[in-house]
């Protein structure tokens, strides 16, 4: 069986997200499973896709407005990742440093409608050129969603119409929806088909994608039933497709996120993880101007309201004018403004508080080893990778109750606890997680015994892969 995903992101390609770590290990654990998996994605200027050798494998043209767009498609030769990665060069459209948003002026581009309806296309003409088309074409969030629409009803590419689509929803929130105005520059199609790209009175390709595919998948059972009541208006649809929907909860690459060999970390653990921890934080107290005394508490991430950033600088706030004891660090690029408030913190509560606003995988890791806890205030969380990266590395999550994190996070306050849950979305709440945890800090032989367990966890992608795996079979059986 031969499955290609065709992915917006894909680490260590290019990565903004959860979307980039699933579609950079998932694959990896299909093949060591016996199913030969590739993964097609836009070809960005991000250094690592500039540093690689590529080869060129097929090029062509795709119509748009009227317009002839050409594009190229490359194969990576270079790194071993585990499965085949393919890349899609589209000059003047994805020829960017920015994934989703310039890097200059971190807003979004305007020209993204475009971008995606090329890719897609692209990928589907190299798909209809190859000796033996793919077994299943697995399409993640709406960058891809046109696809299972694409081969049914564009003439063009009927003739991929036999193929099964698996579409999976990593974040509801986003459609891509655009205007019915914006119609020309998608492919030929039935006329008579356009209510399946309809939603809202746009063309919604998240939408379609969910109406289109021939199973439908979320990042995680929790989320799934979230979608259900809370899904930016397609909640109707996904309870009326809920018959060939499922919840897979993420794993984790345990090779890339392996505190033993870690390359990225400057001590890797032995027998005694408190020694790992004491280590690594010791390496951060020379990154970062934080009290090394103190519980360290930090967040990795998207600085965006729904990640609950809009919260943390009123939380750390309240929780040291209040007498908290606690160190916090934020690593993390995104709203302007909330940059802007990360970076007055620095002054306003020097030795307590550091940031860096960046992208920067290494220092990640180092935070997760160096860390003693994580915190996770979301707003949504389909699935969450960070709380499964913190248990790696012994470090304890904080977390709202919601989506991947209900199903990952157990509170201590059962007799199986991974971590600190808090239910409401306010910053009264997210204070209440900064306390416990500078009381759990203060325990240590709680602490101690704490770290153990997580650190033995398993969210391997082997288990979440066999789901995949299952639902590939049926669906070809189907066929």
């Amino acid at each position: 069986m031969k499955v290609l995903h065709v992915s917006a992101e894909c680490y260590p390609a290019a990565k903004a997200g959860g979307l980039g770590d699933v579609a950079g290990a998932l694959p990896k654990y299909l093949n060591q499973a016996g199913i030969d998996t590739a993964v097609i994605m836009p070809k960005y200027r991000q250094k690592w896709i500039v540093q690689q050798p590529w080869e060129h494998v097929y090029s062509g043209m795709v119509r748009m407005a009227g317009v002839q767009v050409p594009f190229y498609i490359h194969r990576n030769i270079g790194e071993d990742l585990g499965f085949e990665l393919l890349s899609v060069d589209i000059p003047g459209l994805f020829d960017r440093e920015g994934i989703y948003v310039d890097a200059q002026t971190s807003y979004g581009y305007s020209d993204e409608k475009e971008r995606y309806i090329v890719f897609q296309q692209a990928v589907l003409q190299f798909v209809q050129q190859l000796p033996r088309f793919v077994d299943v074409l697995h399409c993640h969030d709406h960058h891809t969603g046109l696809i299972p629409f694409m081969v049914k009803h564009c003439p063009e590419y009927r003739n991929l119409a036999h193929i099964p689509t698996v579409f999976t929803i990593h974040n509801g929130m986003y459609h891509g929806a655009f205007s019915w105005s914006k119609a020309y520059l998608l492919p030929w199609y039935d006329a008579s088909t356009s209510g399946l790209l309809e939603w809202g009175n746009t063309i919604n390709p998240l939408a379609c994608g969910i109406k289109c595919c021939w199973q439908l998948t979320t990042v995680s059972p929790g989320y799934l039933m979230e979608l259900l009541q809370s899904a930016n208006g397609l909640e109707w649809l996904i309870r009326n497709e809920m018959g060939k929907a499922s919840g897979i909860i993420n794993g984790i690459d345990t090779d890339v996120w392996n505190p033993e060999s870690d390359p990225l970390i400057s001590f890797r653990m032995n027998e005694d993880i408190n020694e790992f921890k004491r280590e690594n934080k010791n390496v951060l107290m020379q990154r970062f101007n934080v009290r090394q005394d103190l519980p360290l508490i930090t967040f990795i991430g998207r600085l965006v309201n729904e990640k609950g950033a809009d919260l943390i600088p009123d939380a750390i706030a309240k929780f040291l004018y209040d007498g908290g004891r606690a160190s916090f660090v934020v690593l993390g690029t995104g709203d302007p403004a909330l940059k802007n408030a990360f970076l007055k913190m620095k002054d306003q509560f020097v030795s307590f508080f550091d940031t860096s606003i960046e992208y920067n995988e290494a220092l990640s890791h180092q935070l997760y080893a160096g860390s003693d806890f994580l915190m996770m205030p979301s707003r949504v969380e389909p699935c969450g990778l960070n709380q499964l990266y913190a248990f790696r590395y012994g470090t304890i999550p904080i977390v709202r109750t919601t989506g991947g994190l209900a199903d990952t996070v157990i509170d201590i306050s059962s007799g199986n606890g991974t971590g600190l849950r808090f239910d409401d979305f306010s910053m009264d709440a997210l204070v209440g997680g900064f306390k416990r945890a500078a009381l759990l800090y203060e325990r240590k032989e709680l602490l101690w015994e704490l770290r153990e367990k997580i650190i033995d966890l398993d969210y391997s992608w082997a288990k979440s892969a066999q789901k995949y795996a299952d639902i590939y079979n049926k669906i070809t059986l189907k066929n």
